[in-house]
């Protein structure tokens, strides 16, 4: 079962997929458009993965240092990042290079701690879509991500359904896409990931404790293009669901 949470009427809503848009936890069934979506669960910590598929590595090999042994690139994100479907995201003025990044969000759902990866997946409660842009003009290393390009406030939009583990048979054969302005512009599978789930929830758990409601976005396959105010980006994950999102200029924001 699918399931997301909405603000409508002045209140919370937990609400799941109808015909005609969703039915929130009242019976009450709405548009899309009719409701603010927020991201479908209560957030904890967000630990993003970079360069974690080949090709995206490849497409970006000219402004990167690794090597064979790495270990995976790991880092964090506050809560100001987040947004839901249908949210705007802001590009700031003086970017050059702003672009989106389709990922599987993995859900964390019972505390993990030096977990082995062969039980790493008894810890996974489900999934969603993430589109974590990046501005790449803010790269200040060349080789490792930073807070300016990964962090930024409106950047890392979650949604719009938490979907259960049990109900997704294999997240490492996921076909995933994005379209800008209806044109498909990235498309790569879950099964190419350098890094799978079990690798990463073992590999995280073995420095930090992951718990319930902590999510790790698994990374991007290539195909990254910069995207400008007005663009409506749309990122999707078969069996998971379509994030749609918008790209804003800084006077939406009073800046």
């Amino acid at each position: 079962m699918k399931r997301a949470r909405v603000a409508y009427g002045g209140a919370l809503h937990e609400a799941t997929p109808h015909p005609r848009g969703l039915r929130l936890d009242d019976g009450r069934v709405l548009a899309e458009d009719q409701v603010v979506w927020l991201p479908p669960f209560n957030v904890g910590t967000v630990i993003a993965l970079g360069l974690n598929y080949a090709d995206h590595v490849k497409e970006l090999s000219r402004e990167l240092t690794l090597k064979a042994d790495d270990e995976p690139l790991a880092f964090v994100k506050g809560p100001g990042a987040l947004i839901g479907h249908r949210g705007h995201t802001r590009r700031p003025a003086d970017a050059t290079f702003m672009h989106y990044e389709c990922e599987l969000a993995v859900v964390i759902g019972a505390p993990a701690r030096h977990v082995r990866r062969e039980d790493a997946m008894r810890h996974v409660a489900g999934y969603t879509v993430c589109n974590d842009y990046a501005i790449r003009d803010y790269l200040e290393n060349w080789h490792r991500p930073n807070m300016r390009v990964k962090n930024r406030d409106t950047c890392t939009v979650l949604g719009p359904w938490f979907v259960a583990a049990a109900d997704v048979p294999d997240p490492h054969a996921l076909a995933l896409r994005t379209l800008v302005n209806g044109r498909v512009t990235q498309q790569g599978n879950t099964a190419h990931m350098v890094n799978d789930i079990p690798a990463l929830v073992a590999y995280l758990s073995s420095c930090m404790t992951l718990q319930p409601g902590d999510v790790i976005l698994t990374g991007t396959p290539d195909g990254v293009v910069d995207v400008a105010v007005g663009d409506e980006v749309v990122t999707e994950i078969d069996g998971i669901g379509r994030l749609v999102n918008t790209i804003v200029g800084d006077a939406d924001f009073g800046i």
